[in-house]
């Protein structure tokens, strides 16, 4: 993933910044609305979890602030839970009875992109180009699909590594582990200290892409047509290799490959447990909440033969097809990708979009930005509509090579080859 350079981005978010300027001027958005009222619908799931501060944010400062600049477009925000908001966006769609605007999980981009329920903006908005380069490119990489740009990315996040003093102290070192061969040597520092030196909770996609890539594997070639070869290659096996090893020395726990009893993360970290997790930037405010006195230390995912690379999270801003009012939802998409509204969301916990922007962000809450820097290589999941079957396959798989069952190889060819399926249309 390219990182971006100082002057492009520069120019990149002056052009576009310039635009929702433009968007939100009387001249483009006030007069030519004025004489036709419309409403747009915009449902997503800011409440989840009972999280008021940010509905507050949209409902009291941000809609009234677009509604203000643009007479004549009234925005009506409804909440819908997360766990039901993917089916009931999916009944919607059946009917052609979808919101002009939702805030979608990056994974569901191109699941609606392929059923032909939404508007690929990379051909409708003639702006669409200078906004998408004043955002992180592993952000908008998931809104691609078969060529075309369904949507832009509303926030983001990603996983960093995250430590504890105890477990650096234990190992005698005075910083997290830096790389691949920092992990293993401190997994044998740990050893006889109670300490696992790693712990996740799964095996998915989300799991473990950032050491594929940071090993330089790959799930994919760059067209995501093809997956054997890649997931199954030299690079790929020895990082998938690796966590093996450690897991069959007991520096892994089982919670890995799925067993629901073991220590979850989010305790075991402040515990005393674990010495080292892959996590996103929530965990601050879990933690400040139950571990008042744990001081979490963010850092890089450890460094492969590809670097340091992690995985994109978040959510997209899409337009439906059902839309009846496009333009007037376009002039809100804009908005979205503005300072006003990535700084405001930021103060509620969100992650803004606009690298531009992060030195804002990290004033706000230091710790971000560890998080920012890695999303200058974060690269995301595989853009297809199955994609939530990737992690059924990878989790299914690659548990036998964690067990002693059969080869790390062996399990990476057998998911490579059921990716494939996937990649060729099946089901």
């Amino acid at each position: 993933m390219k990182r971006f350079s100082t002057i492009g981005s520069a120019v990149a978010v002056a052009a576009a910044v310039a635009l929702v300027a433009a968007g939100c001027s009387s001249g483009s958005t006030g007069a030519s609305t004025a004489s036709k009222p419309v409403t747009i619908t915009f449902w997503g799931a800011y409440g989840n979890g009972g999280n008021s501060t940010q509905q507050d944010a949209l409902n009291k400062e941000l809609i009234p602030a677009f509604e203000k600049a643009n007479p004549g477009i009234t925005v009506n925000y409804v909440d819908v839970a997360y766990d039901a908001l993917l089916q009931k966006l999916t009944t919607s769609a059946a009917g052609d009875q979808l919101p002009d605007l939702v805030r979608a999980d990056l994974g569901w981009v191109p699941q609606f992109a392929d059923l032909g329920a939404l508007v690929p903006l990379s051909a409708k908005m003639p702006d669409y180009t200078a906004l998408s380069k004043a955002v992180y490119p592993g952000s908008l990489a998931t809104n691609l699909y078969k060529g075309k740009y369904y949507g832009l990315p509303l926030d983001t996040n990603t996983r960093v590594l995250i430590s504890s003093q105890k477990s650096l102290d234990a190992a005698k070192m005075t910083a997290p582990p830096k790389t691949f061969a920092e992990l293993k040597t401190m997994a044998s520092a740990l050893k006889g200290t109670g300490l696992s030196v790693f712990a996740d909770g799964g095996l998915g996609a989300w799991n473990i892409s950032p050491w594929i890539w940071s090993g330089g594997g790959a799930i994919t070639n760059s067209k995501q047509t093809k997956s054997t070869g890649y997931l199954n290659d030299s690079k790929s096996v020895a990082a998938v290799q690796m966590l093996v090893d450690l897991y069959k020395a007991g520096e892994i726990p089982n919670l890995i490959t799925g067993n629901q009893g073991a220590k979850s993360t989010s305790d075991g970290l402040p515990g005393g447990v674990y010495a080292n997790i892959l996590d996103g930037p929530w965990m601050q405010g879990i933690w400040t909440g139950q571990y008042p006195d744990f001081k979490p230390i963010y850092s890089p995912v450890p460094a492969g033969d590809g670097g340091s690379v992690s995985v994109v999270g978040g959510e997209d801003i899409v337009l439906t097809s059902s839309s009846k009012h496009q333009d007037a939802a376009m002039k809100f998409i804009r908005f979205t990708q503005s300072e006003k509204f990535q700084i405001a969301m930021v103060k509620t916990g969100q992650m803004t979009v606009v690298p531009a922007f992060a030195s804002q962000q990290a004033s706000i809450a230091p710790y971000y930005g560890t998080f920012a820097n890695q999303l200058k290589t974060a690269k995301s999941r595989l853009a297809i509509p199955q994609a939530s079957k990737v992690d059924t396959i990878l989790s299914t798989d690659l548990t036998p090579a964690f067990t002693g069952t059969t080869t790390v190889k062996d399990a990476l060819t057998k998911a490579a080859g059921e990716i494939d399926g996937l990649l060729a249309g099946g089901k």
